[in-house]
């Protein structure tokens, strides 16, 4: 879910003010295709889906990613605000959904112009793993014969750790996906109740370890914290849990309680309290101290990696303002400053392509300044840091003061990284470098 951002910023809403000193959840990724709700405003977007010349010239150049949304999930989970669709509220199979993302695939290959080999591949959802091993390797084999796949690429799925198993892994292995990321959430049964998450406590840390005996070189956990409910040794507990599943990536995010969800409801009925600030910052820091000690270091604000090779590539090319391809009902794509999003429901995406035309519900030309502003909002959230020369004269006055506060350090290459107390307040920081 990985991916995400809208998502706002990757599908989640920038919630820090200029002035506040209280911590607000770190925010995901911008344009983290995997967690999209409401579509943003933007301009029509061509029926052709064409694109302008001036966005593919640097196509060959940099890295390439594709995204493949999967819209299907098994329940829904109260928190979830995601593209996704329940069995009972989608007429569409997934058959239908399969031959929609090819025609869309082979669309992309024909705009881009020239063979443009996807680098990463990430196929997220709703939950993948419904698909089976045997989808999952169609959707591959639907990349490769449109797009294709260059040397050494990732290729990354998520899954839910109920509907995976050693043969699934092995499926996967097999059809040529290096990266799963398992949801986990946490390892504390009352917390997965609150989350309506159907999956048992011990099962991701099995299914972890599945995925490395079939062959997965990298695997990924993802946490939640701050659900109502939870207490410290139940973050604890979980953190216990990723170390012992011996994974080289691990995601943690602040529970962010988003409109229109049945958790939303619920605690605007007062049947659940609200995330508190303060809790949020103390689990944050219990989760890095843990992570750090095992040796997983953080290299974006809210991702942790054993070492630079378990990273994941497809995110960090999203936050390096990066090109890719998105695929799929409600997915994001970028190329060149140009950024667009597809219908959210499955059957008006599959009506589209069948039709001969581009899936796109609208799209947007990037302004020099809104690529500044994704380059100061995304690049500091790296622990590589954003260059001191990318700021303007402003820019680098309020870092100046950001350092003084201890919110920022530089090094000696002159790249700007947050403090642990500046990744707390990172949404503020990144609002003080663009405004002053």
């Amino acid at each position: 879910m990985a991916a995400n951002h809208q998502r706002e910023c990757g599908g989640h809403h920038v919630n820090q003010s200029a002035t506040c000193a209280r911590f607000r959840p770190p925010t995901f990724g911008c344009w983290d295709n995997a967690h999209v709700a409401a579509l943003p405003l933007g301009d029509s977007a061509p029926p052709d889906g064409v694109l302008p010349a001036a966005a593919l010239r640097g196509l060959g150049h940099a890295t390439f990613g594709v995204y493949v949304h999967v819209p299907f999930c098994a329940t829904r989970c109260g928190y979830c605000d995601f593209n996704t669709y329940t069995p009972g509220e989608l007429a569409t199979s997934p058959s239908t959904w399969l031959d929609a993302v090819r025609r869309e695939l082979d669309l992309a290959a024909h705009l881009l112009g020239e063979p443009v080999p996807a680098d990463t591949v990430f196929v997220g959802g709703g939950t993948p793993s419904l698909l089976g091993a045997a989808g999952l390797a169609a959707v591959l084999d639907a990349i490769r014969g449109s797009l294709g796949l260059a040397p050494g690429a990732e290729v990354t799925t998520e899954a839910n750790p109920e509907s995976t198993s050693p043969e699934f892994f092995a499926g996967l292995a097999a059809a040529g996906y290096t990266r799963v990321s398992l949801g986990m959430q946490s390892a504390a049964p009352h917390v997965l109740a609150v989350l309506d998450r159907v999956h048992t406590p011990g099962r991701p840390v099995a299914a972890a370890a599945q995925a490395r005996a079939a062959g997965i070189g990298q695997v990924s956990l993802d946490l939640i914290y701050g659900t109502p409910g939870e207490t410290p040794d139940d973050l604890a507990a979980s953190l216990e849990a990723v170390l012992t599943a011996g994974v080289g990536h691990v995601s943690a995010y602040a529970l962010v309680v988003e409109a229109g969800t049945a958790l939303a409801r619920r605690v605007a009925r007062g049947e659940l309290p609200g995330p508190d600030d303060d809790v949020l910052a103390q689990r944050y820091e219990q989760i890095d101290t843990a992570l750090s000690a095992a040796g997983l270091d953080w290299y974006e604000v809210s991702n942790w990696a054993a070492s630079p090779e378990s990273r994941c590539r497809h995110n960090l090319g999203y936050w390096a303002g990066g090109n890719w391809w998105g695929a799929g009902p409600g997915a994001h794509s970028h190329v060149g400053g140009v950024r667009w999003w597809n219908v959210k429901h499955p059957a008006r995406y599959a009506a589209a392509l069948e039709a001969g035309c581009s899936p796109a519900a609208g799209r947007e030309v990037l302004s020099p300044g809104e690529r500044y502003t994704e380059q100061v909002m995304l690049g500091l959230r790296l622990a590589d840091g954003l260059s001191l020369d990318a700021l303007d004269s402003l820019g680098k006055a309020a870092a100046d003061r950001a350092i003084t506060d201890r919110l920022l350090t530089a090094t000696p290459a002159g790249r700007l990284v947050l403090t642990r107390r500046g990744r707390l307040l990172a949404d503020a920081v990144v609002r003080d470098l663009l405004v002053s």
